[in-house]
């Protein structure tokens, strides 16, 4: 906590450990999501794939998109995309297609195989939300706070790797 001692202000030293925080449990929040599909999925009996594919194979939904755009559209934002998607082509979930125009771009979509991973994914998550309601953790004035929270912060980061000052 170094980067604590070199803040001027109690207030700043407050700030930043709340910021620090917030960026454990958002590093936390997302393994935890991984570790909720791979429940889901080895309860149904679905082992072949790993919770980031399905991850992958919910957020692909109907589209058809090249490997350079799930990553700008925020589909997957692993490094490992193209060793992803060539295991989901060879396990049918998805399929592959030179495009027309750019031979050398590759557009995926998904089979009948990788829609009912996407469902299953949206059923959960459909669950999920209505716990989440139910249960009185969020409702929609909150979920919709947070989201803008996140979303400036995400502005902010994108920013910096933009404009680095």
């Amino acid at each position: 906590m170094s980067v604590l001692r070199n803040i001027a202000t109690d207030r700043d030293r407050g700030f930043i450990a709340e910021y620090l925080d917030s960026l454990s449990l958002v590093e936390r929040l997302h393994r935890l999501l991984l570790d909720v599909l791979k429940d889901e999925f080895e309860r149904v009996g679905v082992l072949e794939i790993n919770p980031v594919q399905a991850l992958l194979l919910f957020n692909v939904g109907d589209n058809e998109v090249t490997a350079g755009e799930l990553k700008s559209r925020g589909y997957y934002q692993g490094s490992n995309v193209s060793y992803n998607l060539k295991k989901l082509v060879e396990m049918g979930y998805m399929h592959h297609q030179r495009c027309e125009i750019d031979r050398r771009a590759v557009r995926v979509k998904l089979t009948a195989k990788g829609r009912a991973v996407h469902e299953a994914v949206a059923e959960l998550f459909r669950r999920h939300a209505d716990g989440l309601q139910t249960r009185g953790v969020l409702d929609h004035d909150r979920i919709r706070e947070i989201n803008g929270t996140l979303k400036r912060v995400e502005r902010y980061w994108a920013d910096q790797i933009r404009y680095i000052y």
